[in-house]
């Protein structure tokens, strides 16, 4: 189960968004009955490249055991 303040992963790319499968954000709230998620993607520096209301389907909890990569952001 997903809750405000958690870390998620994002499952697919968003293209439009130049985000990327497995890039990390941060759910900022969560809507009714748990449907849908308002998260935050934000740079290493704190710039926010897209705050996204998405699904379950589209993004998953952090896993204690996996490690984060970092890439640079591409164009849009």
């Amino acid at each position: 189960m997903i809750h405000e303040l958690d870390t998620v992963v994002l499952s697919h790319d968003i293209k439009e968004n130049v985000l990327k499968k497995g890039d990390v954000g941060a759910v900022v709230h969560c809507y009714k009955n748990g449907t849908a998620f308002k998260v935050d993607f934000v740079t290493a520096g704190g710039e926010t490249i897209a705050p996204l209301t998405l699904t379950q389907e589209d993004i998953r909890p952090i896993n204690h055991r996996e490690i984060v990569h970092v890439r640079e952001l591409a164009s849009a």
